[in-house]
């Protein structure tokens, strides 16, 4: 049931990104650059260990004809192009133990659009993800480490193996307002990359977003800012917490003696203040053990700036 959800998921997706018009390049230009968003998220700057979800970086452009501070009815409307890089690392990157996760270096671009859908919120999207040694990761993680005079990874024989697959997302939410402060319970489907479906809420206090849009961080679930809406100034405190049955993982291969934990939690917890044009979050993320033999969860910090001058 997984894989036919994904696969309509991302059919639907496919067609939302068909030009509405026989020229596509005055489709292109009836468009304008409404928000950005970038998130950098390290396990050092959580619990301040180097281990399993170890960083990741990424980078959205959103675009459309106009924002209103509401989601259009129709799919493509509003648009978001998402660049993403990750590092999944061993517990120990110099001499992984046996049975540890394998390194993974990921790298992904997608598109993804939010729109209305019988009265609910909706975000469809859709990413080319490259896993393995061909990612180039493993290199750009070996350069870093060399500049802080860090451990590099040893684990050219202990990664998952080369592919390229397509992952698709599909969430559903309603933001309630409970006076003060906002609730908004949600439900998400994936296939791909990882196969699983997800339940879950998310809570902001603080006039900060309202009327804007957030987009989520696909690891830790943080919905950070990327089109301000009326209140673009102040303070708004996120909490939010989901739980997953997941099916499958490519970083957890099967067929190497992997068997992932089908049940996943989150719990995260961030602050975002605007000051002028600019706005910045700081937030932390609580994950549960993701493989069996994961001896523990870990804490993983995420930052983000949005600095205009």
């Amino acid at each position: 049931m997984m894989q036919v959800l994904g696969r309509a998921g991302v059919l639907l997706f496919l067609l939302a990104l068909l030009p509405q018009s026989a020229l596509a390049q005055s489709w292109w230009d009836s468009r304008e650059t409404l928000g950005r968003a970038r998130l950098f998220t390290n396990d050092l700057i959580g619990d301040g260990e180097d281990r399993w979800r170890s960083g990741a970086y990424s980078v959205s452009v959103l675009r459309g004809s106009g924002w209103d501070g509401g989601l259009p009815m129709r799919m493509g409307e509003i648009m978001e192009y998402r660049f993403r890089g990750e590092t999944i690392t061993p517990a120990n990157i110099n001499r992984p133990a046996a049975g540890d996760r394998l390194y993974a270096g990921v790298l992904s671009v997608g598109a993804h659009t939010y729109f209305t859908w019988q009265g609910l919120e909706a975000a469809l999207g859709a990413d080319v993800m490259v896993l393995g040694e061909q990612s180039g990761v493993r290199h750009m993680q070996e350069a870093v480490h060399d500049v802080f005079s860090l451990v590099s990874p040893n684990v050219q024989n202990f990664q998952v193996e080369n592919g390229v697959y397509l992952h698709g997302t599909f969430e559903l939410g309603q933001e309630i307002d409970l006076g003060g402060a906002r609730i908004r319970p949600f439900v998400e489907v994936q296939a791909g990359v990882e196969t699983l479906a997800r339940i879950g809420f998310d809570l902001t206090i603080g006039d900060y977003g309202l009327d804007g849009l957030r987009v989520r961080d696909s690891t830790t679930g943080q919905r950070i800012t990327a089109i301000d809406g009326g209140i673009d100034q102040g303070f708004s405190f996120l909490l939010g917490g989901d739980m997953a049955y997941v099916d499958s993982s490519r970083y957890l291969p099967s067929d190497r003696g992997y068997e992932v934990e089908e049940a996943r939690y989150r719990l995260r917890a961030g602050v975002n203040y605007a000051f002028g044009s600019s706005n910045i979050f700081y937030g932390l993320t609580h994950l549960s053990e993701e493989f069996v033999g994961q001896p523990e969860g870990q804490t993983i910090g995420s930052v983000s700036f949005g600095f205009q001058f």
